[in-house]
């Protein structure tokens, strides 16, 4: 067993590059490149997206339309926007999406823990600032899941997704949460 072991492993060495990437074995299922296309085709659209809370709350009140969030099951059920619907951003898929939105032209009203201020326990902030060559613009870098759960939902064919560009502070009074 460990001869041919070794004598696989020689044979890989032996291998050039072009040899090795003939060898047959099945595609992860990720194309980057088709990923790309899909953040360009939604970084134009987005910026027509974003909207305040005021507009956001009348949006909410509106036939067909749904609050997602997809922070953790843990952190939305500790707290989260009043009459929000919960789907993990770890758990899209076409048919976990049916079973919250099933029609592809519902609105999709979503926000993400960067939006809220002074509630950092539930709504932790996922940002970082530049290196210091970039100091000068105090430019926060997201790393939360607005981007990539708008991009999700376009790419799983939901089109019409508002998000909210509006800083909240928890002390915000036109704002119902609910959450233990």
């Amino acid at each position: 067993m460990k001869t041919a072991i070794i004598l696989t492993i020689m044979t890989l060495l032996m291998c050039s590059t072009s040899e090795i990437e003939k060898l047959d074995y099945p595609k992860a299922k990720v194309n980057y490149s088709n990923f790309e296309k899909l953040v360009n085709e939604v970084k134009d659209r987005r910026q027509t997206r974003l909207i305040s809370f005021d507009a956001f709350f009348e949006k909410s009140k509106d036939a067909n339309v749904i609050i997602l969030d997809t922070r953790s099951k843990a952190m939305c059920n500790k707290r989260h926007i009043k009459e929000t619907l919960h789907l993990n951003f770890l758990d899209f898929s076409q048919s976990n999406l049916v079973k919250i939105t099933p029609d592809t032209d519902t609105t999709n009203l979503i926000y993400c823990t960067t939006k809220f201020d002074g509630e950092e326990v539930h709504f932790m902030s996922k940002t970082s600032w530049l290196p210091p060559y970039e100091e000068e613009k105090k430019t926060d870098i997201i790393i939360g899941f607005k981007y990539p759960t708008s991009i999700n939902l376009y790419g799983h064919g939901h089109k019409n997704s508002y998000e909210l560009d509006e800083l909240i502070f928890l002390t915000n009074q036109r704002i119902e949460y609910e959450g233990t």
